[in-house]
């Protein structure tokens, strides 16, 4: 999923994480979405002629998910996202949105996720790509202003 996630938003990315995998993968997908939220939030440093926003309408064979971003400084999530099985390969389906909870949270973004779809897998798939897609557009230089009306993000 991650990988989804770097090639459709041209993300250099590599994770290395060593977790609790015998127990459950719920500590590690969740200070995965944690430690990539925060190295995201530090990429951006002042946020200064950011775009800043971003969307995107992925179709993936049966699903279509959807994304919207903005990097807004106050961190919040919609998710609407339903799976049939509990889990896609060996990942629970309920940390697919977990993670991204983690993620907005600590990247400080507003994100807005939403996929309809027969299979688990695309779901999920689906809504890694369109979040790749949609950060490749939020982050791309515009300028030099900070694109805030209150001068602060």
């Amino acid at each position: 999923m991650l990988d989804g996630f770097a090639r459709h938003g041209l993300f250099d990315l590599s994770v290395t994480c060593h977790g609790d995998l015998d127990v459950d993968c719920h500590h590690t997908i969740e200070d995965i979405g944690i430690a990539l939220g925060t190295a995201l939030k530090e990429a951006l440093g002042d946020k200064a002629g950011l775009v800043r926003y971003g969307s995107c309408m992925l179709p993936m064979d049966e699903t279509l998910a959807r994304c919207a971003l903005d990097i807004s400084g106050r961190p919040y999530l919609t998710f609407k996202a339903k799976f049939k099985h509990l889990k896609v390969g060996d990942m629970s389906t309920e940390m697919v949105e977990h993670f991204f909870r983690s993620l907005a949270q600590t990247m400080g973004v507003t994100l807005n996720l939403k996929a309809q779809g027969r299979n688990d897998h695309h779901v999920a798939e689906g809504l890694f790509k369109a979040f790749g897609r949609t950060l490749r557009d939020a982050v791309k230089i515009e300028g030099s202003d900070l694109p805030s009306s209150k001068g602060v993000l």
